[in-house]
């Protein structure tokens, strides 16, 4: 089990627990890696990245046009 850096939630990644198959998170859109506090990638839970897409397509689509 892996462990959110955002919010603390255990959750199954298939690269870190070694399990056959891709991971959950390739089905969504890919978005920049997630920095944890050393510096190194880290994994959101599928609720924080999802939240985190959402927010850069909002973001996004708010300075089209500017």
């Amino acid at each position: 089990m892996s462990t959110c850096s955002r919010c603390g939630a255990q959750f199954g990644c298939a690269m870190a627990d070694g399990t056959a198959g891709p991971c959950w998170c390739t089905e969504l859109p890919p978005v920049v890696v997630v920095p944890a506090a050393d510096g190194a990638a880290a994994c959101w839970c599928p609720a924080c990245l999802k939240k985190h897409i959402d927010a850069q397509k909002t973001s996004s689509s708010d300075t089209v046009g500017d």
